[in-house]
């Protein structure tokens, strides 16, 4: 299936999303000489990049093992965390899912900004049953090889890998870490990571997994007080969440607006989500 054919930047038709490719406000761009940026540069790295993230991004990926950094996919276990660790990149006291260096230098004091995001889910379908049948260590092994995949393929798509909870993974795309088609990369995502758990393949999913993408303006930055977390917070996250419990096992739910108009031929159905009053129609993907 050609994701091109729906998946633009160009501005959605969802009512609570702001325009993909013209943020509302961009902040100010960093000084190069400035260790921690103020909110208004870190609004400007969400929304237009920075070249140090994008730097960590092209190297860092190749290097084994995770878990990684969250901003800068350094790599905190294997080989690789052994290495950048003897240049100062360690996992930061302060919050575990960000390297030292992220989390002094984007977020020291920062609270957050509303920017334009698009958010992806994936849930394991029948965990519960699946853990009455299996012993402990088959199921923690199972759920290993889930969120390897899952984070794999994440980090080839420039996300930011926002939880690994139980059976679920969530992961945002803003445009100044995941590129101008940051909509079409978490669209991408998820179909790759139906493809890598065995859907559309001879042999069939080795996991059932159900998984929706969601986008608008949310807002992205730190929350908590001394153990703090980068996180993206709002409606537009927790209507993904919502979509994601209704995707079926091998279904990909992306909401209608994410992108430019849709090719022929894509299912669609309409959620009436919890929590929600208005109904959301969404585009039912299949491998």
């Amino acid at each position: 299936m050609h994701l091109e054919a729906f998946v633009s930047d160009q501005s959605p038709t969802v009512p609570d999303a702001a325009p993909a490719g013209s943020p509302k406000g961009v902040g100010v761009k960093p000084r190069w000489w400035h260790r921690h940026l103020s909110p208004e540069e870190v609004l400007y790295v969400l929304n237009e990049g920075h070249w140090a993230i994008r730097g960590s991004h092209r190297v860092f990926r190749h290097l084994p093992s995770p878990p990684r950094c969250k901003m800068c996919f350094t790599p905190f276990g294997g080989l690789g965390g052994r290495v950048v660790r003897l240049a100062g990149f360690k996992a930061s006291r302060k919050n575990p899912s960000l390297c030292s260096h992220c989390c002094e230098t984007m977020t020291e004091g920062l609270g957050g900004a509303e920017i334009d995001i698009a958010v992806l889910f994936a849930d394991v379908r029948g965990s519960t049953a699946l853990g009455e049948h299996t012993s402990p260590t088959e199921f923690t092994g199972l759920l290993n090889r889930f969120y390897k995949v899952a984070t794999d393929t994440l980090v080839r798509h420039d996300a930011v890998i926002d939880k690994l909870i139980g059976d679920e993974v969530m992961a945002f795309f803003v445009r100044g870490i995941s590129g101008p088609e940051y909509r079409q990369q978490a669209v991408e995502a998820g179909t790759e990571l139906l493809s890598a758990v065995g859907y559309g393949t001879p042999e069939g999913p080795w996991l059932n997994m159900g998984v929706a993408v969601n986008a608008g303006v949310a807002y992205v930055g730190n929350v908590g007080g001394a153990v703090t977390d980068f996180t993206a917070l709002g409606d537009t996250v927790n209507v993904a969440a919502r979509m994601q419990g209704e995707a079926s096992a091998g279904e990909l739910l992306v909401r209608e607006g994410v992108g430019s108009q849709p090719a022929g031929g894509i299912p669609r159905r309409t959620l009436n989500l919890r929590g929600h009053e208005e109904p959301i129609k969404a585009l039912v993907m299949s491998l």
